[in-house]
């Protein structure tokens, strides 16, 4: 009976395989992890203690991974998303100007508002609103910022006075660890090998110590990595809630996490040939967001790296479930993973930009009043240095090229009141 009710519990069929299963946990575990330290560095940069952020990372990834489990009864790895962690950091607190906390209560209510959306009909009502070109247009435009991010930490690119920006100095030892770190890293990876990111990340720091290129005594945090997570765990502030920026955040944050999500999570029920998970696997994704906000994480989503483990055999939720297992084992090694460099991990942060680029190919560029928006959106993000503004002047061109050629109605009314809102954005910033 016990094991009856195991498997119904994780979606485990007869014809499944659970040794398949577990091993397709620990490959797409071992694909992911890198996301620990990754995330961790940027929530650090909004001014999150490192490993208060480490451990609000795996809480939230433990969390995720169970509900997508029994909830979803999918193989897919639920870990904060690269490219939304960027604008929790580089928008709602450096451009938004919100405090951490405050950014934190943005991930809660938008994970709130997410559930509403993915437990009724308003994920497809959304979904289709947004034209197709805005959607990849701004996966495209974070993939690029999260690059422009890269090369930044690593070196590579530097201020300039004149030009804005110029290329780094080659003979600084941090910029020779990340340009190595970057071609070992997309090698790995056009080879197809598992846990390619991972190697990357600790090869890149055995080259940075070897070179003295190691971390700075600010960033290797002293002390026990649950002593600064009190002030993180629940610290979520709510003061603000009144104010008219909370709500713009927690309205764009919520258009990118249900775009991200609905996309990812289509997809790869559609790998594993169950379709039905679609609607638990997103239900699953939207209550973690409720939680990430209170570990102390940006937004979650199904990690992209889950292909991994579904590509070894992974089709129900206990490859999820291994994952998860795996996650907690990793607290073990928090203390070690303060040590690794931003040498080391912006080279992680140029390749997946690189990936997230790749959605160009999806666009349709025959349609001027569809391709200028979203180029747009592309080129904005990264020059504005903000995903709002750059989301802002896509969605408030797609309207006025539509009607500048008589096709107003091929504008939904969503569209129209999201334009809108954008505006009187630009004219609230411009009176403060």
């Amino acid at each position: 009976m016990k094991i009856g009710y195991w498997h119904r519990s994780l979606g485990i069929t007869p014809q499944d395989d659970w040794k398949k299963e577990m091993i397709a946990g620990m490959v797409s575990y071992f694909a992911v992890v890198y996301i620990v330290m990754v995330n961790a560095t940027i929530l650090h940069d909004a001014g999150m203690p490192l490993k208060a952020a480490m451990v609000g990372t795996l809480l939230t990834s433990i969390t995720g991974c169970l509900l997508m489990a029994f909830g979803g009864k999918s193989p897919i790895v639920v870990v904060p998303g690269m490219g939304i962690n960027a604008f929790f950091t580089y928008t709602l607190v450096h451009s938004m100007k919100l405090s951490w906390q405050e950014a934190l209560a943005v991930v809660t209510v938008t994970g709130v508002l997410f559930s509403i959306v993915a437990f009724t009909s308003l994920y497809r009502i959304i979904s289709e609103a947004i034209p197709k070109n805005l959607q990849h247009g701004i996966t495209v435009g974070i993939g690029l910022f999260l690059t422009f991010i890269g090369l930044q930490k690593s070196g590579i690119v530097i201020a300039h006075q004149t030009t804005f920006v110029a290329i780094g100095h080659f003979s600084d030892p941090t910029v020779i660890v990340s340009c190595v770190t970057l071609l070992l890293g997309l090698v790995l990876f056009v080879r197809g090998v598992q846990g390619g990111m991972l190697i990357t990340m600790l090869t890149g720091t055995g080259l940075a110590y070897l070179l003295g290129a190691g971390p700075t005594a600010s960033k290797a945090e002293s002390g026990h990595a649950f002593q600064a997570y009190g002030e993180v765990f629940a610290g979520l502030s709510l003061a603000n809630m009144g104010n008219i920026v909370f709500w713009i955040a927690v309205f764009l944050l919520l258009l990118i996490v249900v775009f991200e999500n609905i996309g990812l999570v289509a997809s790869q029920t559609a790998m594993i040939g169950r379709p039905e998970n679609f609607k638990g696997s997103l239900r699953a994704l939207s209550v973690t967001n409720i939680f990430a906000g209170i570990f102390g994480s940006s937004p979650v989503v199904a990690a992209a790296e889950s292909n991994a483990g579904i590509a070894a055999g992974g089709r129900t939720g206990l490859t999820s479930l291994v994952s998860a297992v795996l996650f907690c084992a990793t607290f073990f090694f928090i203390p070690l993973l303060t040590w690794i460099p931003d040498s080391a991990i912006a080279p992680i942060l140029i390749i997946i930009g690189g990936l997230m680029v790749q959605n160009v190919q999806e666009m349709d560029f025959s349609d001027l009043t569809e391709a200028f928006p979203a180029f747009l959106i592309m080129v904005m993000i990264p020059f504005t240095y903000s995903i709002v503004d750059g989301m802002a002047f896509g969605f408030i061109a797609y309207p006025i090229v539509k009607l500048a050629q008589n096709r107003g109605k091929e504008v939904s009314p969503v569209l129209y009141g999201i334009a809108a809102l954008f505006i009187a954005n630009f004219v609230l910033n411009s009176l403060l």
